[in-house]
Order: structure tokens, then sequence, then C-alpha cells
């Protein structure tokens, strides 16, 4: 019976739970007269309750993919590394499946990175295609941000191996793609696509600068990523740029 079942060995139990099994675990135990397995119950619920809310918020951010749906292959589109002192800027593009079933897709910088991490495995599992572009320090600091952020942008296009019918864009039009252009503001918190897209290219490039932590451990790339935080800055002031330092984003305070 389940009365005769120890409390931890139930909790084991729920935490093992995947979200499908949840509602068998409430019916077996909810007739369950002890406290701890009261709340244990009450525990699988609220996940319950979580997981049906997840559902709703991500069906809310297929809205534009619904509103194109008759357009034929959507990719989301969206970058990272724009701002940072160091490193590439990095874009992804996505193409997700019709019946995309990946919860908890969302703007990358509000995902934990353990979170980012799983989702990116997911993504590239279930996507119709990926694609990532990026453009290192020197080719931004040749041509400036905003050119080298639409340079990454094409290549992550060019880089699917299935070519979309319409662009979902964060915020931006790509100058030089001939291909129907949809730019959403704050798009990567309003379209999946975009989402999956901001994730990618948030995992693709945090992995990058981690690695050159581990060749120059002096500037914290693998906390900071390469943004200006004060010991990054610190530390240029002391050791000199690197060759992956971006020489237009530190001439204010550091002149070779």
């Amino acid at each position: 019976m389940a009365e005769e079942k120890k409390i931890g060995a139930i909790k084991e139990e729920l935490q093992a739970a995947e979200d499908s099994m949840l509602p068998d675990f409430i019916a077996r135990y909810e007739k369950d007269e002890r406290s701890g397995v009261k709340s244990l119950v009450e525990k699988a619920g609220k996940r319950i309750q979580r997981l049906e809310a997840e559902y709703v918020r991500i069906e809310n951010l297929k809205k534009y993919e619904k509103e194109y749906a008759d357009a034929g292959y959507i990719c989301g589109i969206d970058e990272v590394g724009r701002g940072p002192l160091a490193g590439p800027v990095v874009a992804g593009a996505v193409i997700l499946p019709k019946d995309c079933d990946i919860l908890y897709i969302n703007d990358s910088k509000k995902l934990s990175a353990s979170m980012r991490e799983k989702l990116y495995d997911e993504i590239m599992e279930k996507a119709v295609a990926t694609g990532i572009g990026m453009a290192g320090p020197g080719r931004i600091d040749e041509i400036n941000i905003l050119q080298a952020t639409y340079e990454a942008m094409r290549q992550a296009i060019t880089n699917l191996k299935v070519k979309p019918d319409i662009l979902l864009n964060d915020a931006v039009t790509i100058p030089g793609v001939d291909i129907r252009q949809v730019p959403i503001i704050k798009g990567d918190a309003k379209s999946i696509s975009i989402g999956a897209a901001s994730i990618i290219a948030k995992v693709t490039r945090d992995r990058m600068m981690v690695e050159y932590a581990k060749i120059m451990p002096e500037y914290g790339f693998a906390d900071n990523k390469g943004y200006g935080s004060a010991a990054h800055i610190a530390a240029i002031k002391e050791y000199g740029p690197t060759p992956i330092h971006r020489r237009t984003f530190i001439k204010n305070f550091y002149s070779e």
C-alpha cells in the first residue's frame, strides 16, 4: 500500500518524475493522510500548474509564427555580443518545426546558463535547420559593430541547410538579404524562433569566451564574457589588450 512507503522514498519518486508522470503520482498518493505526503502531492500539483502556464506562454510566443505560417519556412534571427570589449559578435538563425514542442524558450538573457545549455541541445536536435555566423574583433574594428552584426547575420542565414522563406529579426532589417524580413522589437521575448536563435548564439559565444579564458586567464573572460566589468577594464590597463580585444571599444581608457 502507498501508506507503507517511506516519505523519503516518495520524495525521491517525485524528484525523478517526468512532467508526464505527475498526474499518476498525484492519483497514487492523494489519499495518503501523512502531512509529509500531502506536501509532496501539493508540490506535484504546483508543478502541473507551472507546466500548464508554460504551455500557455509558449503558445503566445508562437504568435508571429502563426501569423506568417503560410509563408513557408520561418527563420528567427538574433545576435549576441554587440556590447563587449572583447570577442566576436555572434548571430544565430533557427528554423523550428511547425509543431515545435520545446518549452522554456525565452530571451537568452532571462535564462540561467544551465537552462540555456539544456535548451541549446534540444534546439539543435529538434530544429529543421540552424546556422551560426560571427564577426571577429578585427572585423568589428574595420567596419563598425553594426555592419559586423549584419555580416554575422547574413553568414548565419547562409549556413542554414534549408533556405528560409521569411525572416523574423530581433529589431533590425538586415541589408543585402533577398528574403522577406519582419523586424520585431524585443523579438527574442516575443517570438519562439527569435528566442531560439538568441539561445544558440549566446551559448556558442559563451563557450568561446570560456575557451579564451583558459588561454588568457588574466582577463576573467569565463565570468565577464568580454563585457566591460571593472575587473576586466583593470586587467586591460595592467596587462594590455589581447588579440581578441576590440581596439575601437577600448580607446577611451587605453591607448597603445
